[in-house]
């Protein structure tokens, strides 16, 4: 009976431990560059209201931020346009790691947008010298130029993302078009979007939606043209000044696969159907936050939190490996020693189920859901179930 009792303690204590470690809670937000204030602003992946200086005003020199991105490593890389660099933060605190890539580095004057490529190296759009530069994705070393100056036409770039088919999509602000590169060495394929073409006018800014399509923003035109990749037509997917569009420079897929643009004219962010096109809302309100000429913008990646476990758990697991240890003892000197090791297979089966239900089958934790409560509900049926054992 004692040896029964120590059991349904460890079972109590184990439970814990599984409960402990409940599904965690998926979370992300939406980060925006603020140029005119020198910081990166976080909202609310949802609801775009303000959360906080993500990148609090000139840290680690930050000045006229123009892009930003994620990193293989999880840490979040900005384009320091004035200082002529690219600076690293952690990609959950925003606190300063340090400078990725020193001033000038290889040529490089007002880098303006940033893209890891597939070999995991970082490239940047030297703006002032109307190139592509490649630098080493873990050390920021540069390693060569990319896409020269010049080649196939390109003029005062702007941006640039890979598309589905591992080739580089450029914007070349200076001769109105579109260019597409190879992705490996960098070599020019062809203009895929010429001059004027679906009225573009000034692209600044490129996106591949999940439909392989390629996207553009026409800071002039202030509408974003839609290239398809399968038929090679040029329409107009967001029309002119559709939601109060002003000066667009920059956009994004989000998570809900709807389209996000920064209106720099008027200090917001502003969001579109990634389907058809057809204005939404306003995401970001004008000057949410002291947002004041935002440039980039990017979702951060999801990730999971797990509710913290108390040093009760590492308790609760000994105490139940502890009743096994003496179960197994007990059974070379007792007749009863079958009747406890299948309430000890029990107990196993038990536990297993637990886990599974709780922490690989269910989805992440809706904001409402009390898990306190069910934590205690879980336990209590756990002990009452063996109580009658």
């Amino acid at each position: 009976m004692r040896l029964l009792n120590c059991c349904k303690v460890s079972i109590t204590l184990t439970a814990l431990i599984v409960l402990g470690f409940a599904p965690p809670k998926a979370q992300a937000a939406l980060l925006v560059n603020s140029n005119g204030t020198n910081s990166v602003l976080e909202y609310n992946e949802t609801t775009g209201s303000f959360i906080k200086a993500f990148v609090p005003s000139s840290s680690g020199g930050l000045k006229r931020p123009t892009d930003l991105t994620f990193g293989p490593d999880g840490n979040l890389y900005v384009s320091s346009g004035d200082t002529n660099s690219v600076l690293e933060y952690n990609g959950t605190t925003g606190s300063f790691i340090k400078t990725f890539i020193s001033s000038g580095s290889g040529g490089l004057e007002f880098p303006i947008d940033l893209a890891f490529g597939p070999d995991g190296n970082l490239l940047v759009v030297s703006n002032g010298t109307s190139s592509i530069l490649k630098y080493n994705g873990t050390t920021g070393a540069f390693i060569s130029t990319f896409v020269p100056a010049g080649s196939g036409g390109l003029s005062q770039t702007r941006g640039m993302r890979f598309g589905g088919d591992g080739n580089l999509y450029v914007d070349s602000y200076g001769s109105n078009s579109v260019l597409e590169y190879d992705g490996t060495k960098g070599d020019f394929v062809k203009t895929i979007i010429s001059s004027g073409s679906g009225g573009l006018n000034g692209p600044a800014g490129v996106a591949v939606l999940s439909n392989g399509n390629l996207y553009n923003t026409g800071a002039d035109s202030n509408s974003i043209v839609e290239y398809n990749r399968t038929t090679g037509t040029i329409n107009t997917f967001v029309s002119s000044g559709s939601g109060g569009l002003s000066t667009p420079f920059g956009l994004t897929l989000g998570p809900d696969h709807n389209i996000y643009v920064n209106s720099s004219g008027n200090n917001s962010v502003l969001k579109y159907s990634g389907t058809t096109g057809d204005f939404i809302s306003t995401f970001v309100p004008s000057n949410s936050g002291g947002l004041e000429r935002p440039t980039g913008l990017t979702f951060s990646p999801a990730t999971s939190v797990p509710e913290p476990a108390s040093g009760w758990s590492m308790l609760a697991f000994g105490a139940f490996l502890e009743a096994l240890l003496v179960l197994k003892h007990k059974q070379k000197q007792k007749k009863s020693a079958s009747r406890d090791m299948n309430f000890v297979g029990t107990v196993s089966g038990t536990i297993k189920s637990i886990a599974r239900k709780t922490i690989w089958s269910q989805p992440a934790i809706p904001p409402n859901r009390d898990i306190k409560s069910e934590k205690e509900a879980a336990i209590r049926s756990v002990v009452d179930n063996f109580s009658r054992a």
